[in-house]
């Protein structure tokens, strides 16, 4: 889950008064309330995230609690309407020259002087403010990505432990996501869920690096084989191997690939590649017998 820094948002550190709380509320209250913000699209989701962050520190049971328990227990053990229970806004604004208030927390609509709390501009409409999203990163193996998998993800949600079966497609390397609707934070005041985010992390195979689409892979010939040329054998994960010619001459470290054989995209047709790393093995330790060879292929000029 993606951790919710309340002293961040308020531009605070941990040790801060609560003067110096209430007054970097303020300060950021006036920036960013739309009576205030004019033009700006992302004053309404500032204004709660500030909101919500003061009404954490504010509260010295809350705020000891975000302390100790960090931000992930602390959201196990409030939901967004236990954030905001007990807390009035309407002196605090009314302090801040935003005028009279019905204001109560948890509820959708709320008023300044006959207003809803944006002002002018929002007349006669409902704050709805979307809840944040989680992010919730699930561990793959590279043959779950290459076939395709449904996973069971539990996670913690209003303060309530949620299990769903998620169908993993094909193709779903790190940093892939997908996208659930409705299954992020209960939104604040009554408004829409936020959503959860299927974060893929693809886990490296014992036989394979994987890097993107691409899967690398290493072998190893002989210093007799890099000189005359052979055939290897190279594992894919189809379960099947790919007999790949090696041509004479081939160098140390040389890198080979194999078109297509890497994992399945996630939208459209085609793979990624499969990379052969080749190392050529030089025997340090000759018999009699090799050291003379390799003696008489110097006299050759070799």
């Amino acid at each position: 889950m993606s951790a919710t820094d309340y002293y961040k948002r308020l531009g605070v550190n941990k040790n801060a008064t609560n003067s110096e709380i209430k007054k970097a509320y303020r300060k950021l209250a006036m920036k960013y309330h739309p009576d205030h913000a004019g033009d700006d699209k992302n004053a309404e989701t500032k204004f709660k995230q500030i909101s919500e962050a003061y009404a954490v520190l504010s509260d010295k049971q809350k705020r000891k609690n975000y302390d100790t328990f960090g931000s992930t227990g602390f959201r196990q053990r409030y939901t967004q309407e236990d954030i905001f229970k007990g807390f009035d806004f309407t002196d605090i604004l009314k302090e801040f020259g935003f005028g009279g208030t019905n204001y109560c927390p948890g509820k959708r609509s709320f008023s300044f002087g006959g207003e809803t709390p944006f002002g002018n501009q929002a007349r006669q409409r409902q704050t709805r403010i979307k809840g944040s999203d989680f992010v919730y990163e699930l561990p793959l193996t590279i043959q779950e990505v290459a076939t395709g998998t449904s996973k069971t993800v539990q996670f913690k949600r209003a303060g309530h432990t949620e299990k769903i079966t998620v169908k993993i497609p094909k193709g779903m390397v790190t940093g892939k996501k997908l996208r659930l609707a409705g299954k992020g934070e209960p939104g604040p005041y009554g408004g829409p869920p936020g959503d959860l985010y299927i974060l893929s992390k693809v886990y490296n195979d014992p036989a394979f690096t994987v890097k993107g689409y691409d899967l690398y892979t290493n072998t190893e010939i002989k210093m007799s084989e890099a000189i005359l040329g052979t055939s290897i054998s190279v594992p894919t994960i189809a379960y099947k191997n790919l007999s790949v010619k090696i041509p004479p001459g081939t160098k140390h470290k040389t890198m080979m690939r194999l078109s297509s054989h890497g994992l399945p995209y996630m939208k459209g047709k085609g793979k990624g590649d499969l990379y052969v790393l080749v190392n050529v093995n030089m025997t340090k330790k000759l018999t009699k017998k090799q050291k003379k060879l390799i003696e008489e292929l110097a006299d050759t000029g070799l």
